[in-house]
């Protein structure tokens, strides 16, 4: 997967420097450590694109339940910042590992996708419709990874505000392209957060599905 962007990437790639999403802030409000994410206590990545495990995390990266039953308001077109840490972190980003909030040389993009659901605290996330409301990826000089490693671990972006109102899964999700030149390669982090959007519209986003988004054999 993605063996043509591992020329762009570095030797650092390498080191065994995972990362997980583990706390949620709304325009800016701290929601509380762990509270409505859905987190393994393992930071290590997804690599068989097949795997249900790329939905929101779990197979080798068991998630802890049960789950959070904390579901987050967000107002449509709010601000969701996705806060991701090398270990889970209690007390935020540790600027003594050079490794948080992910090694560095973990180069590729980061995104965010929604899933609608009749309740964001149902168990089953298979057989949903995700659609992507953000990327960042590689602007020409850097990748979205290094971004995040600047602004220490903070992804931010923004719910649409055209959605319908109603209950959603947000998965926030990092691609790792170190050691993408051959399947499987390319590292996959993602934790899912569940939310209840107020407001918004009557979109309805073109979608796609996990497993079946990527393919092993994607550029």
């Amino acid at each position: 997967m993605f063996p043509s962007a591992v020329l762009l990437v570095t030797a650092l790639g390498f080191a065994r420097a995972h990362t997980i999403f583990q706390r949620v802030h709304i325009n800016g409000v701290d929601q509380g450590y762990l509270n409505g994410v859905r987190y393994p206590t393992y930071d290590g990545p997804i690599t068989d694109v097949t795997d249900p495990s790329v939905i929101c995390n779990g197979g080798p990266n068991p998630l802890v339940t049960p789950y959070s039953q904390t579901i987050i308001s967000v107002p449509a077109g709010g601000t969701f910042t996705a806060e991701w840490h090398h270990v889970l972190q209690p007390n935020g980003y540790n600027s003594a590992d050079v490794a948080d909030p992910i090694d560095p040389g973990h180069l590729g993009p980061v995104m965010a996708y929604m899933a609608a659901v009749p309740s964001a605290l149902q168990t089953d996330v298979t057989g949903l419709k995700w659609f992507k409301i953000w990327e960042d990826g590689f602007d020409g000089t850097n990748w979205g990874v290094t971004r995040l490693y600047a602004a220490k671990g903070l992804q931010n972006f923004t719910i649409p505000s055209c959605i319908p109102p109603g209950n959603y899964f947000v998965r926030a999700e990092i691609i790792a392209l170190h050691a993408a030149s051959s399947y499987p390669g390319a590292q996959l982090y993602m934790e899912c957060a569940q939310i209840n959007v107020t407001g918004g519209g009557s979109a309805s986003p073109a979608t796609v599905s996990f497993p079946g988004a990527y393919a092993g054999t994607d550029p």
